[in-house]
């Protein structure tokens, strides 16, 4: 598969529509050149950051560690205290 585009003024090139579905990229997205050993990649641009950071400090805390950490799980699971091992 090869492609040929032109640069524009603005140094913008437009992605073939198979080349932007084949990288699963839609409007918005944003990409990366890595350019190692005389050879340029284009990829999607990877996170440098947690995905989950935004959410820290949302819920309470669990006072009793580990133990009501469980116990809130196994209520959600609807298990009973005796089904444990």
């Amino acid at each position: 598969m090869r492609y040929v585009r032109t640069i524009s003024s603005k140094g913008q090139v437009t992605l073939p529509s198979e080349i932007r579905n084949r990288l699963g990229l839609k409007e918005g997205d944003r990409i990366e050149f890595v350019a190692e050993r005389g050879v340029t990649i284009l990829r999607p641009a990877r996170q440098n950051q947690n995905r989950f950071e935004a959410y820290a400090g949302v819920l309470d805390t669990f006072p009793n560690g580990v133990k009501e950490i469980n116990a809130w799980i196994r209520d959600l699971r609807d298990e009973s205290d005796d089904e444990q091992p």
